[in-house]
């Protein structure tokens, strides 16, 4: 007997979402649109009580199981977002929940699934990806006898997805381009997709995935489902090693094309997002934004209405740091560069003014060679191609220069690591100085330490505060430190001697 083909229009339209999930708002991007010369809409999923859009499948699931079902209690894996809309659907309809979440969930999503699930819920940590939880609440599912919620994989749940995209066309009935949609599994570009190729068609369907998590893209691209031997979880909430099989028969139906993102990229789209509405989405949910970038520069597209889905908000505060480091560099707003200079005397003012007004991120710089100085430095430019521009300059007046911009190790890590003990650094003092932080305000530090004392360490970060913070080791003869001393007393900025320091002493003495 052939089985009834799905009828995803039907079931979307009657889908069980709102007594727990909200009508979200379709947000114009106004900062974006202006800078990338499109109309940007943001389908705001963040604003949903579980801070994502993963509440609408989980309750429509839930609420079409039978009495007997739901008193046996239902059991899920999740990287967390779906385990919060777990959580809140059982408390609301009066179920227990047990929910396998991966190892590697952020502090943020479990502690959420407890409040959310408020006393509903049985919390298991197994394994470091969505795979690895599947298994082991699929082992538990038969043992306790209790009904599975997919993440992904299940008609109700992905018809429950399908509703944000039922929202997007009646709050813009006008003419669409593209809408991006972030994959993982594949229950959300699933659903969207096959509600608005059966309405408008024209709308062209693209998913984003991660580089290092790209299971759809790769099941497309060889017309079977693949599974990734491990995935990248810096986007943890699309961390998924293998798509779900109707997810994936409806992408092979619906969807026009995946485009894969670095991790950089998503930082730069977080910011983005901030920027226009002052939100923090988490990396899973920028993604679609991020996407739709890469689109734009791709396709050079210009003047068309964009849609991306901002599917989530669930962040770890602590990833905050990283993640606006790495922004500027995702969106080649910020050069890294590795500078050779001849350790003489006045060589580091050539080096300095050849920089101009440029603004200095960062620079680093630690004496290790009494011919040539090497100094770690970013900049901000104003977009890509800029870094190597600066390279071609510096050269041009006898500075070698490579540009790491792209250089994953000194991005990561050789940025934190430039320095070290300089035992040649005779006769060093070691001054922290405080300045206020504005355009030019490194550049004229930089000249007015430049007045014949060596220079043999050198660290400022710019950290996007009120205040420059620069860490200086300067060679002073005992007979100079009277004229040094008056020399820091002219200078007018705030400083501490931290020459007797122990972590100077420890690492760098």
């Amino acid at each position: 007997m052939t089985r009834k083909p799905i009828d995803y229009l039907q079931r979307i339209l009657t889908a069980s979402v709102y007594d727990v999930a909200h009508e979200t708002s379709l947000d114009l991007a106004h900062n974006l649109s202006r800078r990338l010369h499109n109309s940007v809409l943001l389908k705001r999923e963040d604003q949903q009580p579980v801070f994502s859009f993963k509440l609408r499948g989980a309750y429509n699931k839930m609420s079409r199981l039978g009495e007997e079902e739901r008193r046996r209690g239902v059991i899920c894996a999740s990287a967390g977002n779906h385990a919060q809309g777990v959580a809140l659907s059982a408390r609301k309809l009066g179920c227990r929940a047990v929910i396998v979440m991966p190892s590697t969930t952020p502090k943020v999503k479990v502690d959420a699934v407890r409040a959310f699930g408020a006393g509903a819920v049985d919390i298991v940590l197994e394994g470091e990806s969505y795979s690895d939880a599947a298994a082991h609440a699929q082992k538990l599912q038969v043992e306790r006898g209790l009904s599975f919620v997919h993440p992904f994989d299940d008609p109700d749940v992905i018809a429950g997805q399908g509703t944000v995209a039922m929202e997007l066309l009646r709050q813009h009935p006008g003419p669409i381009h593209s809408v991006y949609i972030p994959v993982g599994g594949g229950g959300l570009i699933a659903g969207m997709a096959a509600y608005i190729k059966r309405l408008r068609p024209q709308i062209k369907i693209v998913g984003v995935e991660p580089e290092d998590a790209d299971a759809m893209a790769r099941s497309l691209c060889k017309n079977t489902r693949v599974t990734l031997p491990r995935v990248g979880i810096f986007a943890d909430g699309v961390a998924v090693k293998k798509v779900g099989k109707e997810t994936f028969r409806l992408a092979q139906l619906y969807v026009d094309e995946i485009i894969r993102v670095n991790n950089d990229a998503i930082c730069a789209a977080i910011k983005d997002v901030f920027e226009d509405t002052r939100s923090i989405l988490e990396p899973a949910g920028a993604l679609s934004i991020a996407g739709m970038k890469a689109a734009i520069a791709g396709d050079r597209l210009k003047g068309k209405t964009l849609a991306a889905v901002a599917s989530g908000a669930n962040m770890n505060f602590d990833r905050l740091r990283h993640i606006a480091e790495r922004a500027e560099l995702g969106e080649k707003r910020e050069a890294v560069l590795a500078v050779t200079i001849p350790e003489t005397p006045g060589s580091f003012k050539t080096f300095c003014g050849l920089l101009g007004a440029r603004n200095i991120t960062e620079f680093n710089y630690r004496y290790a060679d009494p011919r040539m100085a090497r100094v770690f430095v970013g900049l901000s430019v104003p977009g890509e191609g800029e870094g190597k521009r600066i390279v071609e300059l510096l050269g041009r007046h006898g500075l070698e220069a490579i540009d790491l911009s792209d250089n994953e190790m000194a991005k990561l890590h050789i940025r934190h690591l430039v320095g070290g003990r300089a035992p040649d650094a005779v006769n060093e003092v070691l001054f922290r100085f405080e300045f206020p932080e504005r355009p030019g305000a490194l550049m004229q530090f930089l000249q007015s330490m430049s007045r014949g004392w060596n220079i043999s360490l050198f660290h400022y970060r710019n950290h996007g505060t009120d205040y420059g913070r620069v860490l200086v080791g300067i060679q002073v003869p005992d007979k100079e430190k009277p004229a040094f001393q008056k020399f820091l007393e002219g200078l007018g900025y705030r400083y501490w001697d931290e020459s007797r320091n122990p972590a100077y002493k420890l690492f760098l003495g």
